[in-house]
């Protein structure tokens, strides 16, 4: 009779206190509200484009804070940069308020954006499913999916956990512009890190030998983790400003 009465037990357990799994398209809504585009606008006409993600928001000031990679702003010279949301044509301006000297990171400061700062998730299994959400050629946002293919290692030794860690690369291709993408867990919508870069492969037509094109190498994306995000925004000074 025990194992009926364990059996009739565990039947009478609330469904209440499992947690829900969001939709797809509610996760991607939820994205969308801390994706940005992003263009910065240079002497002599020469434009450039990449995509960023808030990561803080004051609302007694109004303002918010926005992370990018650092070589979208290179070289550091005197430019404009603007910022416009998913679906919306207005544009507002925005100013660089922190450079990373270490990493290929920097911070954007923009004021009265509707938008909400995203959670960053510290680690990631390797094969765990992500979107990544950005402005390829600056044009319309894209949602390209794909799964952690590498991890970082800060050292070798018989301890280390091959399969759990910040993520470093990502099988999701991307191209010019998702630089400063977000890279989101696809379950959950969190932040595990943003397009550094991806690898490239020189293509010669016969046509045009004068010409070389760089093609994107499918699978090969590399991200900055979220970890490294984290230490950067602490070191900003916006650990008061991040989400709780």
């Amino acid at each position: 009779m025990v194992p009926a009465i364990a059996l009739a037990a565990a039947g009478c357990v609330s469904t209440s206190s499992i947690p829900r799994v969001p939709a797809r398209g509610e996760v991607i809504r939820a994205i969308l509200t801390s994706t940005v585009q992003l263009r910065s606008e240079r002497e002599g006409g020469i434009r450039r484009a990449a995509s960023g993600v808030v990561v803080a928001t004051d609302s007694r000031s109004r303002r918010a804070w926005i992370i990018t990679a650092k070589h979208f702003l290179d070289p550091p010279s005197r430019q404009e940069v603007f910022v416009r949301l998913p679906g919306h044509t207005q544009v507002r301006e925005a100013s660089v308020v922190f450079v990373s000297r270490e990493v290929d990171l920097a911070i954007l400061e923009a004021s009265d954006l509707k938008v909400v700062p995203v959670r960053l998730k510290m680690t990631a299994h390797l094969g765990d499913a992500i979107r990544i959400v950005a402005f390829p050629w600056g044009q319309r946002f894209t949602v390209v999916g794909g799964f952690v293919s590498q991890i970082s290692a800060p050292r070798a030794s018989e301890d280390q956990d091959l399969v759990v860690g910040p993520p470093r690369m990502v099988d999701a291709s991307v191209s010019y512009g998702s630089s400063g993408g977000g890279v989101f867990d696809a379950v959950s919508g969190e932040l595990v890190g943003v397009v550094e870069g991806y690898r490239t492969a020189k293509l010669a037509i016969p046509e045009m030998k004068e010409r070389v094109f760089e093609m994107p190498v499918a699978g090969e994306t590399n991200v900055v983790s979220a970890a490294v995000i984290l230490k950067f925004l602490i070191e900003a000074g916006l650990e008061n400003y991040l989400p709780r």
